[in-house]
């Protein structure tokens, strides 16, 4: 394979600052591929999400041979495929999208890189009583792998209500009933109260959405706090909860291992995560996530 050439990309919202590009192309030269990495930033193309069909189309046309898939598309992308995997129906959200022989082939490795990181990276916390903020593409790959790992109780809270609660009801017929529930906002300070953990997995906290998602007041110690967002690594949630001395998991490892996936779906070649984990925080300045 040394010498083969790849053409892919990101489509998304704001993602200037994503460091995919830099993952992907330097995992590609360990193996002596070319890769080159395209961001596709529909914020700065003044387009709208569902201008993903296009953006797809326009990409398969262009020779692309696939393409990573992030907020706020992972659903809306769906209809533009001709084929999803396994996982990717069973969450409907894609991350991933892989052209070959004609067809454009919808996979999903979010569901994979959050387990993996969370596995790494909060070993031992009790997952019985799980509160997740964000029922959105990100939350759907973040419920199932939550529930995967052995959550007892989910209880689901996003600012478009229905949205929870049908992802709990999809849930709930995939894990079985009573697994997920969809959570009213008002409901939310005391199930987090009893609480083992707090999962975030919305667009707040990103550099073009900073903040919190939830009254700094709702944190305690002994909650555990997990994060999606990776850029900033310290997100104001992380920074808050650290400082209450809670076990606290940033969104860096899941980047790591979901762009680790998505590079073997892209070119067939087995990655090395330790090594894209050295990637990231060469990238970020920061320790290895």
């Amino acid at each position: 394979m040394t010498g083969a050439a790849y053409l892919t990309g990101l489509i998304g919202a704001g993602i200037g600052p994503s460091l995919s590009p830099a993952l992907h192309e330097r995992e590609a030269d360990r193996h002596g591929l070319r890769l080159l990495y395209r961001v596709i930033d529909i914020d700065r193309l003044g387009l709208g999400p569902e201008a993903v069909g296009e953006l797809v189309w326009a990409a398969r046309s262009l020779g692309f041979d696939g393409l990573n898939i992030t907020h706020p598309c992972k659903q809306l992308v769906i209809e533009h495929l001709d084929e999803l995997s396994p996982g990717a129906a069973a969450l409907g959200a894609v991350n991933t999208v892989v052209f070959r022989d004609g067809r454009a082939v919808g996979h999903n490795t979010d569901v994979t890189g959050f387990a993996r990181s969370f596995a790494r990276g909060l070993p031992g916390v009790p997952t019985g009583r799980v509160v997740q903020l964000g029922a959105g593409g990100a939350g759907a790959a973040v419920a199932h792998a939550l529930l995967t790992l052995g959550t007892d109780r989910l209880a689901l809270a996003d600012t478009d209500h229905a949205r929870a609660v049908a992802l709990a009801t999809a849930l709930n017929a995939h894990f079985g009933p009573g697994r997920a529930s969809a959570l009213p906002g008002r409901d939310l300070a005391g199930r987090l109260a009893r609480a083992d953990g707090l999962v975030h997995a919305t667009p707040t906290g990103m550099a073009g959405h900073p903040g919190l998602p939830l009254p700094a007041g709702l944190l305690r110690p002994g909650l555990w706090v997990a994060e999606v967002v990776y850029r900033p690594l310290d997100t104001e949630l992380v920074r808050r909860a650290r400082e209450l001395g809670c076990a606290t998991l940033d969104g860096g490892a899941m980047a790591v291992f979901q762009a680790a996936d998505a590079f073997r779906l892209f070119t067939g070649l087995e990655p090395h995560p330790d090594r894209m984990l050295d990637d990231f925080a060469d990238l970020v300045g920061a320790p290895t996530p």
